[in-house]
């Protein structure tokens, strides 16, 4: 059976998991030892220590979109990708863009809002920041979404789980769409599916322990990944007071090192 190394709260392990589900592949999940970091035989899965990994008969996949990639080469059927090439281009842009600029926007509020590296005015400023951000990427995907049901088209696919950890990560940090928007009507409906109900599912156990996350970065149990678009996110959006402190204390990492 695959094995899935995951955390329940990533997005690009949500997505992962919305194909699995939609293509009725069978698979188990692990957490691994990866975010302290220190020593770990992850790193054999995944050089960058990052979730999604996938292991598929000893064969060990990292980065969710090579992931997914995999997933239609190997089980076709259902696509989750559209028919013509230039559908196809269109949502795998809208993934890029969802995994990257709006990715950040989510991960900062959690930085902000959950793992309380800062307080106070810095706090607000920050977070007005990403409510702005928020609002705007939501009109270039309500854009994206014209007159159709789904960011693939007439059908749920690639397009709609790419978008969907990401609106629903808005939703919990107090940014969710306006009900009866165009994108408030697609979550809506996305909502109902099995596929995306099983995601949400797991992570229902692990937002109970948001509360003790401040103590978790304390103690040097979890340390955050500043990569790339993150770093940039939190630089350009008032932050780099809290760069700097999460290097000062070591509570922060950036991408591994590889040999």
């Amino acid at each position: 059976m695959i094995k899935l190394y995951e955390h329940p709260f990533s997005p690009y392990v949500q997505k992962v998991k919305i194909s699995l589900f939609e293509k009725n592949i069978p698979f188990e999940t692990e957490i691994p030892n990866a975010f302290s970091g220190g020593p770990t035989d992850f790193g054999q899965s995944n050089p960058r220590l990052e979730v999604p990994a996938l292991i598929d008969d000893g064969f060990a996949i990292f980065d969710s979109t090579v992931i997914l990639e995999y997933l239609e080469d190997k089980w076709p059927k259902p696509p989750m990708l559209p028919a013509a090439p230039r559908d196809r281009a269109r949502v795998r842009m809208i993934e890029d863009l969802c995994d990257t600029y709006y990715e950040a926007i989510n991960w900062g509020l959690m930085e902000v809002q959950a793992w309380k590296r800062v307080t106070g005015d810095i706090a607000a400023a920050i977070t007005k920041r990403a409510e702005a951000q928020t609002t705007g990427i939501y009109q270039r995907l309500e854009r994206e979404l014209g007159s159709n049901a789904y960011f693939n088209g007439a059908d749920f696919g690639w397009g709609d789980l790419s978008v969907f950890p990401y609106v629903n990560g808005s939703v919990v940090w107090g940014f969710g769409p306006k009900p009866g928007s165009k994108l408030g009507k697609w979550l809506a409906l996305v909502n109902q599916r099995e596929s995306i109900k099983k995601t949400l599912a797991a992570t229902a156990d692990f937002a109970g322990n948001l509360d003790a996350l401040p103590q978790m970065l304390a103690s040097g149990q979890f340390k955050r990944q500043y990569r790339d678009h993150r770093l940039e996110w939190m630089v350009r959006s008032g932050g780099v007071e809290v760069v700097i402190e999460g290097m000062r204390t070591g509570t922060i990492r950036f991408s591994e090192e590889i040999s």
